[in-house]
Parts: C-alpha cells; sequence; structure tokens
C-alpha cells in the first residue's frame, strides 16, 4: 500500500474507537451512518409498536378481562409502565459493565419476546382467564391467573429495560463526531428516532387496537409478538454495517469508588491544592475511555485524586482515583438537576394510556353508522403531532432558526426541553376543562370524543421538544463511558414519573373519601377527574419555574480546547 493509500484509509477510520464486527477500528466508507441507522430505526418502531399497543389497552384488559377496579388498574398500568423505564438503568449497567450495547439489545429482546408469548397465551387460553362477566359482582380472576398476567408483563419491563438505554445510544454512536458531516447527521438521527418511537405507537394504538376489539385479545397481543420476534431478526441482520463500543466496566462502580476515596481523603483533612493523579499513558485508566480534563466544579470530589501517600498503591481505585475518574462522575452529578427538574412532564405523559382513554370510554366515539372508534386509539392524537411536527422541525423550523441564532441545531437543547415544559401546563389545562365540561353533559347527550385532541395534541407537541432534546442533552453531556448509562438516567424519569403519577392517584383517593366517595372512582361520571388535572396543572407551572432556575445555572461540561461546550451546544463527545 502506497502513502496515498495509507492516508485515505486513515482519514477513513473512525477516531472515537469503535469497531467493526471483526474488531477492526471501524472505516467510515463500510460501517456507521445513514447505512447502519435504518437497521436501527425499524427495530425500534417495531419495539414501540408492541410496547404501545399493551400500554394503552392493558387499562381495558385489566378491567374487562381480569374483572379490575377503574382505579386499581390505572395504578398498575403505570407501575408497570414505570418499572419498564426504571429498570433501564439495569440495562445500561450490564452493557456498560458486561455485554456492549448491541449484545445487550439481542439479549433483553429475547426476554422481551418470551414476555409477549406468555401475554399471548394470557389473552388466548380461557383458562388464564376468569369467567366472562354477566352479572356483576364479577368474579375476580385468581391468584394464579393473575400471577402468570403479571409475570408476562415483569418480563416485557426487564425487556423494555434493557434494551432502551442502548438503542438511542447505539443508534448514536454509529456517527463519528470528530467527522463535522457525521456531527450534524447525528442531532438529525435524534429527530429520527423519536419520528420512528412515533411511527410504532401510531401502528399500535390504531391497527393493534382495533384487532383487539374487532378480532379479540389472541390476535391482538399475537401480532405485536411477531413484530417483537421480527424485531431482533431485523436488528441482526445489519450487524456487519454497525460501529460497536467494547465494555467499559460499570460507570456506577467508579462513581462509588469517587465517594469512598473523597470521603476517606475528606476525614483525613487532605487539602484539594495538592496535585491530582492521572495515569501517564495516552489513554485513560478507564478501558476504552479517552481522558478528561479538569474541571473547577464540585472541588470536594478531587479529594479522591489527591495522592496521601506515595508509597501507597496507586492502583488501588478505592482509595485513590484518577482526574479523568473523577471528572466522569463530576459529569454525571451536573445532568442530575435537570433530570430531576423534568420529571412532571411524565407524570402528564403518564395520562395518556390511563384517565385520558377511561374518559374515552365515557364519550361518543362514533364516526358514522357502523364505526366506533377503541377508546385505546385515543393516544393517536398525540402520535400523529409528532410524526406531523418532527418532519416540519427538521426540514422548515431548524435551517430558520440556525439562520437567526447561528446555532447548529437551531435551539439549545436546553430551550428545546423548556419548550416543551411550557406546553405541558397547557395540556393539563385543557385536560381539566373539557372533562368538566363532559361531566356536566347529560347522559343522553354524550361529548364527542374528538374534545380530547386538544389535550392529546398538547402532550404530543410538549414530547416533541422535551423528549428529542433530553436525548441530545444526556447524550451530550455523558463521556465515553457513561452513554448507556446517562440514556438510562432519562428514561428512567419517566418510569418514576409513572411512579409518582400512582402516588398521587392513592394520595387522592385517600384523602377524598376512597374509591366509592372520592374524586376518582370505578364510575368517571361520578368523579373529579377534572380536580385531578388541575393538581398536575399546578405540579407541571412550579416545576417549569424550578426547571428554569436550574437551566440558568446549569454549566455544560468543557474542555481546555473548548471542544465541548455549554450543554445543547454542539461538542466533541465520542462513541464510548
Amino acid at each position: 500500500m502506497d502513502t496515498k493509500e495509507e492516508v485515505g484509509l486513515a482519514s477513513s477510520l473512525v477516531s472515537n474507537g469503535c469497531v467493526d464486527y471483526k474488531g477492526r477500528i471501524a472505516d467510515k466508507r463500510h460501517t456507521g451512518g445513514w447505512r447502519a441507522s435504518p437497521f436501527i430505526i425499524v427495530n425500534e418502531v417495531a419495539e414501540r409498536f408492541a410496547f404501545f399497543s399493551i400500554a394503552v389497552n392493558m387499562v381495558t384488559y385489566l378491567v374487562g378481562e381480569m374483572h379490575q377496579p377503574l382505579p386499581d388498574a390505572a395504578t398498575h398500568v403505570t407501575n408497570w409502565i414505570g418499572a419498564a423505564y426504571v429498570l433501564t438503568l439495569l440495562g445500561a449497567f450490564v452493557a456498560d459493565a458486561y455485554l456492549g450495547r448491541f449484545s445487550t439489545i439481542i439479549t433483553f429482546s429475547c426476554v422481551y419476546a418470551v414476555g409477549m408469548v406468555m401475554l399471548t397465551l394470557s389473552g388466548s387460553v380461557g383458562s388464564l382467564r376468569p369467567p366472562h362477566c354477566t352479572r356483576r359482582p364479577c368474579i375476580p380472576a385468581s391468584t394464579a391467573q393473575t400471577g402468570f398476567l403479571y409475570c408476562s408483563l415483569a418480563l416485557i419491563a426487564v425487556g423494555t429495560g434493557g434494551i432502551k438505554p442502548c438503542v438511542s445510544s447505539f443508534g448514536a454512536d454509529q456517527f463519528d463526531e470528530s467527522d463535522q458531516t457525521e456531527a450534524v447527521k447525528k442531532y438529525a438521527f435524534f429527530n429520527w428516532f423519536f419520528f420512528a418511537i412515533n411511527m410504532g405507537a401510531l401502528f399500535g394504538i390504531t391497527l393493534l387496537v382495533y384487532v383487539q376489539v374487532e378480532l379479540g385479545w389472541a390476535w391482538g397481543f399475537g401480532i405485536p409478538t411477531a413484530a417483537t420476534i421480527t424485531s431482533i431478526c431485523l436488528l441482526a441482520a445489519g450487524f456487519t454495517k454497525y460501529r460497536y463500543q467494547k465494555p467499559m466496566g460499570s460507570a456506577f462502580t467508579r462513581f462509588l469508588q469517587v465517594i469512598v476515596a473523597a470521603v476517606r481523603n475528606h476525614v483525613k483533612g487532605v487539602e484539594n491544592g495538592l496535585p491530582l493523579y492521572e495515569v501517564g499513558t495516552k489513554e485513560s485508566d478507564i478501558r476504552g475511555a479517552r481522558k478528561l480534563p479538569h474541571t473547577q466544579q464540585y472541588r470536594f470530589l478531587e479529594k479522591a485524586a489527591v495522592i496521601t501517600d506515595p508509597e501507597s498503591n496507586i492502583k488501588n481505585r478505592w482509595k485513590l482515583c484518577t482526574i479523568t475518574q473523577v471528572e466522569e462522575f463530576k459529569s454525571f452529578v451536573r445532568i442530575l438537576p435537570v433530570w430531576a427538574s423534568t420529571i412532571a412532564l411524565a407524570i402528564s405523559f403518564a395520562q395518556l394510556s390511563t384517565f385520558f382513554i377511561a374518559q374515552a370510554n365515557t364519550m361518543d366515539r362514533n364516526l358514522g353508522p357502523n364505526f366506533q372508534i377503541p377508546s385505546g386509539s385515543i393516544p393517536v392524537f398525540s402520535s400523529i403531532n409528532a410524526l406531523i411536527v418532527v418532519p416540519i422541525y427538521e426540514k422548515l423550523i431548524v435551517p430558520f432558526l440556525r439562520a437567526r441564532t447561528g446555532h447548529p441545531r437551531g435551539i439549545t437543547s436546553l430551550q428545546r426541553i423548556g419548550a416543551g415544559l411550557f406546553v405541558s401546563i397547557f395540556a393539563m389545562v385543557s385536560a381539566a376543562t373539557v372533562e368538566k365540561m363532559r361531566r356536566e353533559e347529560s347522559s343522553d347527550c354524550r361529548v364527542s370524543v374528538f374534545w380530547l385532541f386538544p389535550q392529546c395534541f398538547l402532550v404530543g407537541t410538549a414530547e416533541v421538544f422535551a423528549y428529542v432534546g433530553q436525548l441530545e442533552f444526556f447524550y451530550d453531556e455523558a463521556t465515553d463511558g457513561t452513554r448507556s448509562i446517562s440514556s438510562a438516567v432519562f428514561l428512567s424519569e419517566i418510569g418514576i414519573g409513572s411512579w409518582l403519577s400512582t402516588a398521587i392517584v392513592k394520595i387522592i383517593e385517600k384523602g377524598t373519601g376512597g374509591v366509592q366517595k372520592g374524586w376518582l372512582r370505578d364510575d368517571l361520571n361520578k368523579s373529579r377527574l377534572d380536580y385531578f388535572y388541575w393538581i398536575l396543572t399546578g405540579i407541571n407551572g412550579v416545576n417549569f419555574l424550578v426547571y428554569l432556575w436550574v437551566a440558568r445555572r446549569h454549566k455544560g461540561r468543557r474542555n481546555e480546547s473548548g471542544e465541548v461546550e455549554l450543554a445543547g451546544q454542539v461538542n466533541g463527545n465520542h462513541c464510548g
């Protein structure tokens, strides 16, 4: 190979250490980019298709087939969704410490598929459900029947938890940010990835909900089961085109080491002014990660990198950490205030699959004389919004804003998140107003289900802005060794928001007289669901003000060359 060929080959190799399926440094001419991303995006469409088809109709299944009270069914669904997203922390740990992102996605997808098969059996085999209810009170499901259903949902939650933190990061890993062309394409990928999520949701809450109503639960659960298995095959089909990261060890362990070492040295009274330890090699002590420059924030943690005894074992990270390890933990700590101040949006989003659907059940859903809109399809108003807004935002609004702000994405990630949180306030105002109107109408003149369109549309708009902004923000702020953990932390807020929704429902139930006399009853027409929505409006309003305070004070990750700028701006992060 002559010199020109060698130079050409070197320039086509990624600069971030990602490898191809043979373990060689990945070549940009043959791997990654948009040649690999479609496999990942199509896989996400199929997975979201399955998950949302279950999520939006599970309340109906629990009430109609398992004979559970509506408030209990709603909280069981939000608890399940919450568990699915909080378990993303497990998926991130496995990916970073042991398997890598691709293998983690494949492994947990198989767990997901087993859960889907069991759910299909629950909907198909009569002995796994209580007898059909002919008169009230209905015969409740037995412990064995409920246990089988919950076991299937648990496996689906574990599968989702393993997949979710890895898919978006694995997709972003296909773009080398040191290449300006690929760096711009990465942010377009985040928008189209979100588009894929909503495309899968759209199919799940229209086609599948209709199938469940018309053909029964066996078909309604069987089709997404087939889609799940197909998605595994689709992702595996692109394995020669991907860029892979090697597992770097558990970031959680490294974080704990920094805390222990810092506390130990603080007890010893060590001063921050002493020299800080770093390995002398080109790469950092964290396998596969580059060194991080020293920053001034969170100075207490730097005690973990102070050499207290030159004769001590410098390889014992429970006593002495490197500057890079300390800075990695600092980067993680920086994102936590933003994470905590965006959870309220997830509480509002949880209503799409619970009380919004319960409202639809009591409204006029007829479209002509021969067709009735399934109540589980109501969240389609939210998904259609995203399918319309994302292409318009990417193709029209971003270039318009970019020309005026000079920012590559039009506005920063933090600004985009703030816009979503602001819109969520009006989504809950709309929900409370419509519910009050619905409840006051006479039973022989039911309100049209299309009155739910504004609240669903606004929730969808809030998600378009906030969700993609969060994808960008948490990926940008992550270091080489914390990509999956950062994505998991972001996704876990959706789960925590679902659990908080459950907690709020239970508090309101107990505080207002219980299921029989309180604001939230089994009979929605005797409930005061609008009061519940006003409480969420207040929570969103306070949360928005807190977020503004946090965002104004947030300092993004920097390095000495200025490569990494304030959060929300283009930076020099790379695949881990």
